[in-house]
């Protein structure tokens, strides 16, 4: 008789697992230091007291890193795959004038890698404990024969609170109203389909170090929102520029109107070798192009939008004609 098969044979390290729980401790710890989690850290769910809060209204939102992981696992940059993680998910949360308060990752894996997990988790907890957003669990999934050799899927979870008084509202948008944009650090994590495609069809055109720069983590907007609570400047709304751009994200927030932007040029190393392959269109729909984030405000709060967080500058305003028009200064 043939002997007796464990789950280990299988595969999967159930005790492993538990064993690597222990060592990204100190990770989740270094995101809890103004705000805890209600209860212990190792219950099956976690808890969070929002007594503090009057009129509390929760909001939730969920991404990943697209298929730029592909190339940040390829050039072993595991830290900023943690970093886009979270920023995909809390710029999210950020948009709605809400605080992010949990953060959960899934992390589906061919077998248990201790050194490359806790170098996610640690990318991580360096954006989650930057904007003061806990860790608050998670999944890590041993998929034998599903997940690839080599390759780790990824995908982010977050849940936030505000005020109910806080809460932005873009449906008091209105014409005047002035658009005020920040700028990305690189491509970010959304467009990388395409960007992929230029790479493959042409080889060595660009530099490990414009590839570098491209690769950057997506930036983390809430030293934007940070600062424009500071300051009492409460935007009508607010945008994070992913997939489909500066038009598609801004036209979701407004009907019957629309904006006519003029942006500066991009300031990313090799850049325009990139956008030479890419219909002079298209490029509006896919990249960020610079920008990675929006505020709306009315024309008295304008001055104080431009001094919150890092770069701010005005790139447009709110007309009659529907649609959202941009082109880049100079061109």
């Amino acid at each position: 008789m043939a002997g007796k098969l464990t789950y280990q044979q299988a595969g999967v390290d159930t005790r492993k697992a538990a064993a690597l729980v222990g060592d990204i401790g100190t990770h989740v710890r270094r995101t809890q230091q103004s705000r805890k989690l209600w209860g212990a850290f190792g219950l099956f769910a976690a808890c969070y007291d929002l007594s503090s809060y009057k009129e509390p209204v929760i909001m939730t939102g969920c991404d990943g890193v697209g298929t730029k992981l592909e190339l940040l696992l390829e050039h072993d940059l595991l830290e900023t795959a943690g970093k886009d993680l979270v920023a995909m998910s809390v710029n999210d949360i950020l948009t709605t004038g809400g605080d992010a308060l949990l953060f959960l990752d899934y992390i589906g894996i061919a077998a248990l890698d201790e050194d490359r997990i806790t170098r996610l988790i640690a990318g991580m907890a360096d954006y989650l404990e930057a904007c003061n957003c806990i860790l608050a669990g998670g999944e890590t999934a041993e998929m034998p024969g599903i997940v690839p050799e080599g390759i780790i899927e990824l995908s982010g979870f977050c849940i936030g609170c505000a005020e109910k008084s806080d809460l932005v509202d873009p449906t008091t948008v209105e014409v005047g109203d002035v658009l005020i944009g920040y700028p990305s650090d690189s491509i970010h994590a959304n467009g990388w389909s395409l960007v992929r495609r230029v790479l493959a069809e042409h080889p060595g055109e660009v530099t490990e170090e414009e590839l570098a720069a491209w690769l950057k983590p997506t930036r983390l907007y809430h030293d934007v929102t940070t600062d424009l609570k500071k300051s009492g400047v409460k935007p009508k709304a607010m945008s994070h520029i992913t997939g489909g751009g500066l038009p598609e994200n801004l036209e979701r927030l407004f009907r019957g109107m629309g904006a006519d932007l003029e942006i500066p040029k991009w300031d990313l190393p090799g850049i325009e070798k990139l956008l030479a392959h890419v219909d002079s269109e298209d490029r509006f729909h896919t990249f960020n192009m610079g920008i990675g984030w929006v505020a709306i405000v009315a024309e008295k709060d304008v001055q104080a939008s431009l001094t919150a967080g890092e770069g701010g500058v005005i790139i447009g305003r709110m007309v009659p004609q529907e649609g959202v028009r941009v082109r880049v200064s100079g061109e």
